[in-house]
């Protein structure tokens, strides 16, 4: 896959990624605006080697968004109510100071 085409395709991750996580919440949603700056800003970007690092970090903010953001919304004056999305959800596994050895 050629670089120009690495970079579409996370620009619509990313922005992908910003509607499902901010999902319902109008100000988090611009976030769309400093996506679209970011990806203008580096639009002149020539070295190949550049471009794949700008890259690296896109698709590390995606992760980020995308693994460890969850949406609190403000129930009363000092009351959050957390909203995490079904990926987020993970089996809680009960922790052991002494693990046995399996057999």
């Amino acid at each position: 896959m050629g670089q120009a085409a690495k970079v579409l395709q996370l620009f619509k991750t990313l922005h992908r990624t910003r509607q499902r996580v901010f999902k319902n919440d109008t100000r988090a949603l611009e976030a769309r605006i400093k996506i679209n700056e970011e990806f203008k800003s580096n639009k002149s970007e020539t070295s190949p080697k550049k471009i794949e690092e700008l890259i690296k970090i896109g698709s590390d903010v995606e992760w980020l968004l995308r693994t460890s953001v969850i949406q609190g919304i403000h129930t009363d004056h000092n009351t959050l109510k957390l909203v995490p999305r079904k990926e987020l959800l993970i089996e809680n596994v009960p922790y052991c100071d002494a693990p046995t050895q399996k057999q």
